[in-house]
């Protein structure tokens, strides 16, 4: 290694180099570039007077005047210091269980914000503005956001699986009986959206209300009285364009198309040879044809219906339908974007509660919950269809048929597809709609 002298000196021997050989070439320059003084390089020396003024320092501290400030603002004081660890309490301070209030306090944030989102387009649908279809723009903003806050939720558990099972058994004792299953937003979330109460697993053999009390029960009871964004999709749905029996009368032409080609597939099948193949082809067109033709059985539908086994009514699950057929048809587009978002948040709930059983599984193994349910087993139950809202938006795909099956629009119709409805813009700039 060379030490600070040594450099020095290299240095020195370097710039005398230098500047004999800048003598030799006859070259005004002398000197050496490393000492400066002695250079015949001119380097300019900055400074904040010599330089231009800094444009990113040309702002006005405005916090200085009074007024609100960020921390004020945020409520940062309250926030912050909102994280009281149960293990410190009790005399034996656990460093993970720091990392564990924090991430389910976020879980609370983000359930408040999409609530937040939900509740005002709940209130779009319930008061009619969603008849002025320019607001159907701001529903179909408000339920991707919440997609969007949704996958991060799912995303969030990462951060708890850095957590071991040893570490969280370290201040488990402390968190009885506190439970997630209390999270009190989490049950407002599945109620507005639309889970049935009927088919909800039961929690230790109980109602899930049991474990709320006060004024936490009587939200809870209003929201399971209230309209779920469930039924007020289905009514929307109902007042698809195109369903009028008078007008295009899409069903009754689906119908008709359908019956048409089951038919010409039936002939093309039979005129094969004799094969091995043609029984399983005619085998499966049969399965096929019978899944179609059970599409346009109203009293099956009912029948599915008070099972739970489907959950938008006969004339919704039509406009779903038409609108996933024309969805490139501009009066449908953001329709369908919709449609789209509500599969969506169905979806990344149903993978939220994925990883939560493995989170806990990983945890806990088959133990008891801290509140006193039978953990990941309860959990695993909860994995089902169950709890799937939009399930009929999902089984559309069941009923997908070539493209010249669909019903051909007339021109008439075809130019209503292209005008939104109820465009009065003293009635878009309503209050209310906001």
């Amino acid at each position: 290694m060379i030490g600070q002298g040594q450099l020095a000196g290299h240095i020195k021997d370097s710039c005398g180099a230098a500047g004999m050989a800048s003598t030799t070439g006859g070259s005004t320059m002398s000197g050496c570039p490393f000492l400066g003084s002695n250079s015949g390089y001119a380097f300019k020396s900055l400074s904040v007077e010599d330089s231009k003024e800094d444009e990113s320092q040309s702002g006005v501290n405005k916090a200085s005047r009074g007024g609100v400030v960020y921390g004020n603002y945020l409520h940062l004081e309250k926030i912050l210091n909102a994280q009281e660890l149960q293990s410190e309490i009790k005399g034996n301070k656990i460093h993970d269980e720091h990392l564990f209030i924090i991430t389910h306090q976020a879980y609370e944030l983000w359930f408040k914000q999409i609530l937040w989102e939900l509740d005002s387009v709940r209130e779009i649908f319930q008061n009619g503005h969603v008849r002025d279809e320019r607001n159907m723009l701001k529903v179909v903003t408000r339920m991707h956001r919440v997609v969007v806050i949704l996958k991060l939720l799912v995303q969030q558990f990462s951060v708890l699986d850095t957590m071991t099972a040893l570490d969280f058994n370290d201040f488990r004792e402390y968190l009885v009986p506190a439970s997630g299953f209390q999270s009190l937003q989490f049950r407002l979330l599945e109620n507005k959206i639309g889970v049935l109460q009927s088919m909800r697993v039961p929690y230790n053999r109980r109602h899930y209300r049991d474990n709320f009390s006060g004024e936490d029960d009587e939200g809870l009871l209003k929201s399971e009285q209230d309209k779920t964004l469930l039924q007020l999709v289905e009514a929307w749905l109902e007042r698809t364009p195109g369903l009028e029996p008078h007008g295009f009368n899409f069903w009754g032409k689906f119908e008709k198309n359908v019956t048409k080609g089951l038919e010409e597939e039936f002939i093309k099948i039979q005129a094969k040879e004799e094969s091995e193949e043609k029984e399983e082809e005619m085998a499966e067109f049969q399965k096929h044809k019978e899944v179609l033709l059970s599409l346009f059985d109203e009293k099956r539908h009912e029948h599915l219906l008070s099972k739970g086994e489907r959950r938008l009514s006969y004339r919704a699950l039509q406009g779903a339908l038409m609108i996933h057929f024309y969805r490139e048809e501009p009066r449908f587009q953001v329709p369908f974007q919709l449609l789209t978002f509500l599969t969506d948040i169905d979806t990344l709930i149903s993978k939220w509660r994925y990883n939560h059983v493995c989170l806990v599984h990983r945890m806990l193994g088959s133990k008891a919950g801290t509140g006193g349910s039978s953990g990941y087993h309860y959990l695993r139950s909860t994995m089902s269809d169950r709890y799937k809202v939009f399930v009929d938006l999902f089984n559309l795909s069941t009923y997908l048929v070539p493209r010249h099956w669909m019903p051909k629009m007339n021109p008439i119709i075809h130019k209503f597809l292209y005008t939104a409805e109820y465009c009065d813009s003293s009635y878009f700039s309503s209050d209310d709609s906001d």
